[in-house]
C-alpha cells in the first residue's frame, strides 16, 4: 500500500544514463517504498505530536525486544506499507491477542494511524516511519514473526516497470527469514497480472507453502476497504494469497 508512483514514471530513474540504463541498478538494495508527497490534516498532525512519541519508534540498528514494547508476550505481525492505516486498525481491533508492528514512509499515513490508534484506545500497535527492509534487516528477530502482511502494493502496470514490483523472488526469500516455522505471509492484490506473479514468486520459494490451491478466500481478520468495495461493485477483482513457512527440518 505505501509504494506509490513519481510525478513522471516515463523518466528515467537517478543515475541512469542517457540511453535509460542504470549503471547501479545490479547493486541497488531492495527498498519497500517509493517517496510520494502528502498533505496533513490538522487531526493528523495533532496525533503525530500528541501520540507519536509513544506509538512511533525511533529506527535503530539494534533488535526490539517486543515484550518491552507491547508489555506482554503475544504473537507479532509485520505489515508493509499500511497506507493510511484503517485496515490495520480493524485488524488490531478484530485481534487484540496480536501484536502488530506497522511500517510506512509517509507522514499522512502514520499521522491517520495515530489519529485511529487514539480514538479507538488500540495499545496492540506501533509503528516505525522508515523503510520495512532496513528495520526488518536491524530490528526483528529473524524467525520471530507470526505473519507479514503485504496488502496492495504499488502493481506498477506497465511492462518495462515491472521490475519494481515488491514481491520479487530475493525479496521473498529475505521475508521468509523473519517467519518463524508455521507463520504466515498474506499479500493482497486488486491487479490480476501483478496476482499472478505473486502467486508464481511464492510458489516458487521452497520454505513457503500455500494454504490453498492457489488464491486463497480472504481471511476474515483482512476488511474491505473503501476503495476495495468500490473496485468490486465495479466488477473488478481482489486476490488473496495465504503462504506458511514450511517447518524447519
Amino acid at each position: 500500500m505505501s509504494d506509490a508512483k513519481p510525478d513522471h514514471p516515463d523518466l528515467p530513474e537517478p543515475g541512469a544514463t542517457a540511453e535509460g540504463k542504470d549503471d547501479k541498478s545490479r547493486h541497488r538494495p531492495i527498498k519497500s517504498f517509493v517517496v510520494r508527497p502528502g498533505r496533513m490534516g490538522t487531526g493528523q498532525v495533532k496525533a503525530l505530536a500528541e501520540l507519536g512519541p509513544r506509538f512511533v519508534l525511533p529506527f535503530k540498528e539494534e533488535r526490539v525486544k517486543p515484550a518491552e514494547l507491547f508489555g506482554r508476550q503475544a504473537p507479532l505481525v509485520f505489515e508493509i506499507g499500511f497506507g493510511m492505516g484503517a485496515a490495520t486498525a480493524q485488524i488490531a481491533t478484530t485481534l487484540p491477542d496480536v501484536d502488530f508492528i506497522g511500517c510506512e514512509v509517509h507522514e499522512p499515513g502514520v499521522g491517520a494511524l495515530l489519529k485511529l490508534i487514539g480514538e479507538q484506545g488500540l495499545n496492540n500497535i506501533r509503528i516505525f516511519q522508515h523503510d520495512a527492509v532496513e528495520v526488518l534487516e536491524h530490528m526483528i528477530e529473524p524467525g520471530s514473526l507470526a505473519g507479514l502482511h503485504i496488502f496492495f502494493p504499488d502493481p506498477w502496470h506497465k511492462k518495462r516497470h515491472n521490475k519494481r514490483r515488491l514481491i520479487q523472488a530475493p525479496f521473498v526469500a529475505k521475508l521468509v527469514e523473519y517467519l518463524a516455522p508455521g507463520g504466515y505471509l498474506h499479500c493482497a492484490t486488486d491487479w490480476e497480472p501483478y496476482a499472478q506473479q505473486m502467486l508464481a514468486v511464492l510458489s516458487a520459494e521452497p520454505a513457503l507453502q500455500n494454504t490453498a490451491a492457489a488464491y486463497a478466500e480472504k481471511p476474515a481478520y483482512r476488511p474491505l476497504t473503501k476503495f476495495e468495495n468500490r473496485g468490486l461493485k465495479l466488477g473488478h477483482g481482489v486476490w488473496d494469497l495465504v503462504f506458511k513457512r514450511r517447518a524447519v527440518p
